[in-house]
């Protein structure tokens, strides 16, 4: 399978590469510094924002994954929005996991990010992904897939096993090991296209 990661450099991204790469799958890298992670065949240099060499590169493959997270120095979010605007509006048919936010995931109806105790400090990108999500559920004729981890992930061990849930939190914490293992299992083996999903170890 031909994948395309975008934020190929990063927490997520980097462990996504290495692990597709790992399954024999041909990947292609995608960050704004043109980095080239462990296992990935190649590396582009390209933003979000670019939508038409996005969309050119998605249907060049056979599924994207986006692992980009919003400005985390204080600036401004809109841009990421419109990346992911733009990109529905393109309507490109090859498939994309995007990876979300633990913020939008819900208990008794209540995302995350608006119950008691939710930590200010990232509620700003909480709030974000959760208008990312909503987009895509809003959107048509797009095979999409939204992954939320569980609210705590970091590096860790790879186990190759966690557990599947939808919209609520089904554990703590899961590894960002294990949460690429998932992200690769869902390429591989589609079973929630159109709609979100969460893992947890």
């Amino acid at each position: 399978m031909k994948i395309a990661v975008f934020g190929g450099s990063g927490m997520i991204g980097s462990r996504v590469v290495s692990e597709a790469t790992r399954r024999g799958h041909e990947v292609t890298a995608v960050s704004r510094s043109n980095s080239l992670p462990e296992g990935a065949i190649k590396s582009v240099a390209m933003g979000l924002n670019d939508t038409l060499n996005v969309v050119a590169l998605i249907e060049s493959v056979d599924a994207t994954v986006i692992s980009v997270s919003p400005d985390r120095s204080g600036g401004s979010h809109e841009p990421i929005l419109q990346a992911h605007r733009d990109l529905i509006a393109a309507k490109p048919s090859s498939r994309m996991l995007i990876v979300g936010g633990a913020g939008s995931l819900e208990i008794n109806g209540v995302r995350l990010q608006d119950t008691p105790g939710f930590p200010p400090a990232y509620y700003k990108e909480a709030s974000t992904f959760s208008t990312i999500l909503d987009l895509y559920r809003a959107s048509k004729n797009l095979k999409w897939t939204i992954l939320s981890p569980a609210p705590m992930i970091a590096p860790g061990t790879r186990t190759g096993a966690y557990r599947v849930g939808t919209d609520n939190p089904i554990g703590d914490s899961i590894s960002a090991e294990d949460f690429a293992v998932a992200i690769v299992d869902e390429l591989e083996k589609p079973a929630h296209v159109g709609m979100r999903f969460t893992v947890a170890n």
